[in-house]
C-alpha cells in the first residue's frame, strides 16, 4: 500500500481555496499511485481558526466543502482530512468537534473527533471544541487504520504538559485494543526550537509499544504568530524510519507499506531526518522566513519596508525579509540622526549592496528640530528642562526613535508596503524599545529571538549563504563585531544600560520560558542578585509595551504574545 502524507499550507478561513488546493494534492497523490492520502488537522479551514468557529455559517461552510471534496475527488483511493463538525446538526451551537473525515472512492466512510483538547500555551481548544469519546479504525484494503489527531498522540509530552492528561483515557491504547495496524496522526503542532527530537521519540515509542506502523503529518506554513513546520514521519513496527518529509515547505511524502500488515516493506536505506540533523540556527532561519512570507502574503501584502541602522538586528531582519519575499520587494530606510556614526551609515549601505535592495536615506534631524521647536516652549512652561539640555535624556532619545517610526509608517501608508520591526526578544523583555518608535510596524520578525540567537543567525547565514538563498555572505562583518548600540545618545552602548547579553538572555529564558523564580535563577546560575532582580522587575514592568507590540513570530516554548498572558496592572512580585 502506498501512503501519501500531505504537508499542506492552508490559509485560515479561505475554505473554498483550501479545498481546491487539497483536490489538486489528491490528484497528484493518485498519479503517484497512493491508496491512502492523509492531510493535516483542520486542513479545510486552517489552524488555528480561533473565533471564526463561532461565526454563523463558518462550520457549515466547512462541512459543505468537505462533502464536495470527498465525493468528487477521492475516486480510487481513501482520503483523511481535518474539518470542524457540529456535534448536533439540529443544535449547531451545542458543540463543535475538531474532526477527521474519511472518504473512500467518493463515499463517506467515517469520522473521528479529537479526544484530547490542549488548553495551554497558544492553545484554546476547550473554548471551541467538545472532545470525542470513541476509537475509530477504518479499513483501507487489508489495513486497519487507526485515527488520531495531534494531542491524541502527544498527550502533552512534547510540551511538558503530560500531567494534564494523567486521568484521561489514552486514545492510542484504545485504538490498539480496536486492532489497528497503522496509526495515522494529522496534526497542527506549532514549531518550537528543540521540540523535534521529542516528537520523534514519541512516534517511535508508539510504533514499538503497539507493534504498528505510525504515520504523522503536520500542517506547514505561517498563520499569524505561529509557524508550522511539516516534517512528516513514518515509522515501522520496530521503530525504524520509513520516510521523512522536508521542513517548512509543502510536500507529498510517500512511503510504500507492505500490501498487508505483517508483510515485508520494500527495501532501502534509512532516510535522513531533516528535523533532527539541521542545526538550530538553520531551523530558526527557515521558520522565520516561512512565518514572514506567509504573514505578508496572507494579509494581502507583497512588499516590506525596514529601517536599517547598520546594527545586527536590522541586518538579520532584512536578510530574512529578502529570503522570504525577494530582494525586489524590500526597501531599506536609513534614518541618520545627530548621534548616528558614519560607520553605522556605511554598514547599512553595505548590507543593502550585499542584499541587492533599494536603500533610501531620510535624515531625521529636520523632523526632530521641528519637534523641539514646538515642544521646548511647552516644557519650559511646565517648568521642565528643554530636550537634550541635560544628558542622558530619555525623552530626547525616545523622540528620535519616534521620528524614525513616523517616517517608516508614512512610507508604508504611501506605498502599501508592510513595516517590519527589528526588535529582538531580549530588548522587548526589559523594555529597551520605544512605543510608537522602533516598535512601529505590522510584523515583529525577531520578537521571539534572543540577542545571542540573532548573532547565531547572522553567523550561520554568512557561513552558509547559498543554503540561505544568497550569493555571498549577507551580513556585514562590522554589524556582527561592533558593540550593539541604539545610537540615541553620545557614545551609547547597550551594555551601558543592560547586563551582558549572555546573562540577560539566560535570565529571560529562565523567567519567561521556564517560569523560574528570581531566587532559583540566582542560586542555579550564580548571577549577581541585584542584576537578576532588576531584570525581572523590568520584565514585569514592561508588559504594557509588549501588549502593544506588532504580531511576533513564535519559535520558542514561550513567546511574548498569545502564549504568555500576564496582567498589566498587577501587584505580584516574584521572589
Amino acid at each position: 500500500m502506498r501512503l501519501a502524507l500531505i504537508q499542506f499550507n492552508p490559509t485560515v478561513g479561505n475554505i473554498d481555496a483550501n479545498a481546491q488546493r487539497m483536490a489538486g494534492f489528491i490528484d497528484r497523490a493518485r498519479s503517484d499511485g497512493a491508496s491512502l492520502v492523509v492531510f493535516p488537522e483542520l486542513a479545510l479551514c486552517g489552524y488555528p481558526p480561533r473565533d471564526l468557529l463561532l461565526c454563523e455559517g463558518f462550520v457549515p461552510a466547512c462541512v459543505h466543502a468537505a462533502k464536495r471534496l470527498g465525493e468528487r475527488h477521492t475516486a480510487g483511493l481513501t482520503a483523511v482530512f481535518g474539518c470542524p463538525l457540529h456535534i448536533d446538526q439540529e443544535r449547531p451551537h451545542h458543540g463543535t468537534a475538531n474532526s477527521l473525515l474519511v472518504y473512500a472512492d467518493g463515499r463517506y466512510l467515517d469520522y473521528h473527533d479529537k479526544r484530547l483538547l490542549p488548553t495551554y500555551d497558544v492553545f484554546d481548544e476547550d473554548r471551541y471544541f467538545e472532545p470525542g469519546d470513541r476509537a475509530v479504525v477504518v479499513r483501507v484494503g487489508a489495513w486497519r487504520v487507526g485515527l488520531s489527531v495531534c494531542e491524541d498522540l502527544w498527550k502533552g509530552e512534547d510540551a511538558g504538559f503530560a500531567s494534564r492528561y494523567a486521568h484521561d483515557p489514552d486514545p492510542v491504547e484504545a485504538l490498539a485494543r480496536a486492532g489497528m495496524d497503522l496509526l495515522v496522526n494529522p496534526s497542527a503542532s506549532p514549531f518550537v526550537l528543540g521540540k523535534g527530537a521529542r516528537h520523534r521519540d514519541i512516534l517511535r515509542r508508539h510504533a514499538t509499544r503497539h507493534g504498528v506502523w505510525v504515520a504523522a503529518v503536520n500542517q506547514v506554513g505561517g498563520n499569524d504568530d505561529l509557524v508550522f513546520d511539516g516534517h512528516a514521519a513514518i515509522y515501522d513496527p520496530r521503530g525504524r524510519p520509513a520516510a521523512f518529509g522536508p521542513g517548512f515547505e509543502e510536500s507529498i511524502v510517500l512511503a510504500d507499506l507492505p500490501d498487508a500488515p505483517g508483510g515485508t516493506p520494500e527495501g532501502g536505506g534509512e532516510p535522513a531526518d531533516p528535523l533532527t540533523t539541521a542545526p538550530l540556527p538553520e531551523q530558526a532561519f527557515r521558520a522565520l522566513v516561512l512565518g514572514t512570507r506567509d504573514y505578508v502574503r496572507k494579509t494581502g501584502h507583497a512588499r516590506a519596508i525596514i529601517g536599517l541602522s547598520g546594527g545586527i538586528d536590522s541586518a538579520v531582519t532584512a536578510c530574512i525579509a529578502v529570503a522570504a519575499l525577494g530582494r525586489e520587494n524590500i526597501t531599506g530606510v536609513a534614518m541618520p540622526g545627530k548621534y548616528s556614526s558614519e560607520g553605522s551609515i556605511a554598514d547599512a549601505r553595505d548590507l543593502a549592496d550585499r542584499l541587492g535592495i533599494r536603500l533610501l536615506t531620510v535624515p531625521i534631524a529636520p523632523a526632530f528640530d521641528g519637534f523641539r521647536a514646538s515642544l521646548d516652549p511647552a516644557l519650559h512652561e511646565l517648568g521642565e528642562q528643554a530636550l537634550g539640555e541635560r544628558l542622558p535624556d530619555v525623552a530626547e532619545q525616545n523622540l528620535q526613535s519616534r521620528a524614525r517610526g513616523t517616517t517608516l509608517m508614512a512610507l508604508s501608508n504611501r506605498t502599501g508596503a508592510l513595516v517590519l520591526t527589528t526588535g529582538n526578544k531580549s530588548e522587548l523583555a526589559v523594555g529597551y524599545c520605544t512605543l510608537y518608535g522602533d516598535m512601529n510596524g505590522g510584523l515583529a520578525v525577531l520578537a521571539d529571538v534572543t540577542k545571542r540567537l540573532v548573532y547565531d543567525l547572522a553567523r550561520w547565514m554568512n557561513a552558509n549563504p547559498r543554503a540561505a538563498g544568497f550569493t555571498r555572505s549577507p551580513v556585514p562583518d562590522a554589524s556582527i563585531t561592533k558593540p550593539p548600540s541604539a545610537e540615541l545618545a553620545p557614545d551609547q552602548r547597550d551594555q551601558d544600560t543592560l547586563p551582558p547579553y549572555d546573562v540577560l538572555d539566560e535570565i529571560v529564558a529562565r523567567y519567561v520560558e521556564r517560569h523560574e523564580s528570581p531566587t532559583r535563577i540566582i542560586d542555579e546560575t550564580g548571577f549577581d542578585e541585584q542584576t537578576v532582580r532588576r531584570v525581572v522587575r523590568l520584565i514585569d514592568a514592561n508588559e504594557y509595551k509588549r501588549r502593544q507590540l506588532a504580531t511576533g513570530i513564535k519559535i520558542t516554548s514561550v513567546a511574548f504574545g498569545t502564549g504568555r498572558r500576564r496582567p498589566i496592572a498587577q501587584g505580584w512580585r516574584s521572589t
